[in-house]
């Protein structure tokens, strides 16, 4: 609590009761959050000033102690008036321009020992307790009417900006689509000479080949066969991955002419017109 005891040494010969030291604690404690006195009472002077000092007969009154502040960059004004009530202080503070209004009720004798008002050692108790009442009813409300104002002032910045698109980009432009078959699938090559017997001992391992042997997985490509046998037309590029286990849907060369009609005769043949 820096700067408390020279303030309280400063005016301690003035001091006369004991919630004039919770005046003078508050005093402090606005001071510390860049607020500076102007005066006592409603209404500014003539030859105001901000000072970190009490004014001059900021004590007269011992019913109702009024001063006002104003922060160092001149944001904002505060007027405070303190009220004395069955051996409590009510602090009743005000933003003139706003009109907003914190309030904070003090019982004296739970943070002034009247006894030792001329010794700084002994004059407060709970000092922790009390600072924390009065920043949390007095200074903070203020302090949080002011954070949303600083926030406006203040640009709006992207935390993940996207990068510029280039000086040719045209953002109606949509890639082409390639033809469904046009580009062969990536498949692994069965033809290796290990690949007999690899999916049985890995079956994670990729298409490796099994116990089961096919013609497109005897270790050589036979070009004889056909996928497409049987059919009307071919099936497309890449509809059967290059040594798939896969049936063909008819004989192999199905494109060859078919069978002599004078070879295999039906049995017991003697009809020529049959």
């Amino acid at each position: 609590m820096a700067g408390l005891e020279l303030l309280y040494h400063s005016v301690a010969p003035d001091l006369s009761c004991p919630q004039e030291a919770l005046l003078c604690f508050l005093h402090w404690k606005l001071i510390t959050h860049d607020y500076r006195c102007l005066g006592v009472g409603d209404q500014p002077g003539s030859d105001e000033r901000k000072s970190e000092m009490l004014p001059a007969g900021w004590n007269a009154d011992k019913e109702l102690y009024t001063l006002r502040y104003r922060l160092k960059d001149d944001s904002r004004d505060l007027l405070v008036k303190g009220i004395m009530m069955d051996g409590s202080i009510i602090f009743n503070v005000m933003d003139p321009k706003s009109q907003k209004v914190a309030d904070l009720t003090l019982k004296v004798a739970d943070y002034v020992n009247p006894e030792h008002l001329a010794d700084f050692d002994k004059v407060y108790r709970n000092t922790e307790e009390l600072q924390m009442e009065v920043v949390q009813h007095i200074v903070s409300p203020f302090e949080a009417a002011r954070a949303p104002a600083r926030a406006k002032e203040e640009p709006k910045r992207e935390r993940n900006p996207s990068p510029p698109n280039p000086p040719d980009h045209d953002p109606l432009w949509i890639p082409p689509r390639h033809p469904q078959g046009s580009r062969q699938p990536n498949w692994p090559d069965p033809m290796g000479p290990f690949a007999v017997g690899g999916e049985d001992l890995d079956p994670f391992g990729g298409r490796r080949g099994g116990m089961i042997l096919d013609p497109l997985r005897s270790g050589s490509r036979n070009p004889s066969m056909d996928p497409s046998s049987g059919l009307p037309g071919r099936l497309p590029p890449g509809a059967v991955p290059p040594g798939a286990r896969f049936d063909p849907f008819g004989p192999p060369r199905a494109n060859r002419s078919g069978p002599d009609p004078d070879h295999l005769p039906p049995p017991n043949y003697d009809d020529m017109f049959m």
